[in-house]
């Protein structure tokens, strides 16, 4: 067997991706560790263990449902899965539609910009106050809009619209949004397209670059810091910190008592900023700062909110990992949207309230899909793999 068919084997997106990313992070800050940027100090023992921690249970959130499905045998559960399109909701969601849900997101996002008198990217005091009611509405219509019709219908003219979205999202001057638009799209289509190992080379590198230049020019123009790094260190640095802060909050288990949960569902509403919750309790100041996939679960309630969370992570994933499989379309889609999203939690941590609402989405389709498939199938003796 050679390289390039070993390599059209290997499933990419799966969930155990987070597992890597997890790993890639660590050695990134290790490296911002190593060199002392900005006098980076390396964290102690007990973060590792929590990583380790925080990742066995991830782990077995994604082996309990391959168990369950081992161990009651539920016959004629992917005959039905991969037959039975009629129960899929891609009919509920015509071209027109999600394409004028897509226009409408783009017109929203356009229209926050230029109602922010400048471009965000470029100024700190406009990127503080871009995120905004109208910036989350764009966004939710957006990302799963776009998602599903890249999934659903494979025309290269959409690509433009992606481009756009790209764009508009990166003006606001974050630079997750973009990477996370980035490579949602791309899961759906390698999923979908089926991408040679090139065109796979060079997205890494497209979205590498982009992360860079977003996260650099957006840092470079905050007006109240001045920073002398360039581009790849600042790009290690923040790896660096990030589990600086973390390191440091390991001794406040517990200390926000779910307030950070709950400034997340409903910080928009409240003109409230979880991040800088973290930043108050952890640092002693306001300021919004990230705190890893584990940080804000471990400060809200300590060893047990973590094991859930992670838990639960493993588990949607995988379900959704296993049902666009079969079912594609927006399965395909949102998939891809939530790993994306938990790839880049990873240094940012889950204080968004539009990645939850993308959880509940999926949430809401398994929850179809196990309805209308109920009287499906049966439990006897034999099965396949999950």
């Amino acid at each position: 067997m050679n390289l390039k068919s070993t390599f059209k084997q290997i499933d990419l997106f799966s969930p155990y991706l987070v597992l890597v990313g997890i790993a890639l992070y660590l050695l990134l800050a290790l490296i911002a560790f190593h060199y002392q940027i900005r006098g980076l100090e390396s964290p102690s023992n007990e973060v590792y263990f929590y990583f380790l921690y925080g990742s066995l249970f991830y782990l077995l959130g994604i082996l309990i449902p391959i168990i369950i499905y081992k161990g009651f045998k539920l016959k004629g559960f992917k005959e039905f899965l991969a037959k039975s399109k009629e129960l899929t909701i891609n009919h509920y969601l015509g071209e027109k539609i999600l394409l004028l849900v897509v226009l409408i997101g783009l017109i929203l996002q356009f229209w926050n910009i230029y109602s922010s008198g400048g471009i965000p990217l470029l100024s700190g005091y406009l990127k503080a106050s871009s995120v905004t009611k109208v910036w989350l509405l764009s966004y939710v219509l957006f990302l799963p809009g776009i998602n599903i019709l890249l999934a659903t219908y494979p025309k290269k003219s959409y690509y433009l619209l992606l481009g756009l979205g790209i764009l508009f999202f990166a003006l606001t001057g974050y630079r997750t949004t973009p990477i996370v638009i980035l490579l949602s799209s791309f899961i759906t289509l390698y999923y979908t397209r089926k991408f040679p190992a090139t065109y796979i080379l060079i997205f890494a590198v497209v979205l590498l670059i982009s992360g860079l230049v977003v996260g650099y020019v957006a840092v470079q123009s905050i007006e109240w810091q001045q920073w002398a790094l360039n581009p790849l260190e600042l790009f290690v640095y923040r790896a660096g910190y990030t589990l600086s802060v973390f390191d440091q909050l390991l001794p406040l288990k517990g200390s926000t008592q779910w307030s950070l949960f709950y400034y997340t569902l409903t910080g928009y509403f409240q003109a409230a900023d979880p991040r800088a919750l973290v930043g108050e309790v952890v640092l002693g100041y306001r300021h919004s700062t990230t705190s890893t996939i584990f940080g804000p679960a471990l400060l809200d309630s300590g060893n047990m909110a973590l094991a859930l969370q992670m838990f639960i992570l493993g588990g949607i994933l995988k379900i959704m990992h296993t049902l666009q499989i079969y079912k594609k379309g927006i399965f395909t889609a949102f998939y891809g949207i939530l790993m994306a999203q938990t790839l880049v939690w990873i240094e940012t941590g889950p204080t968004d309230l539009v990645v939850w609402i993308f959880f509940l989405m999926a949430l809401g389709l398994i929850i179809y899909l196990s309805y209308t498939c109920k009287d499906h199938f049966s439990l006897n003796n034999s099965g396949d793999n999950l």
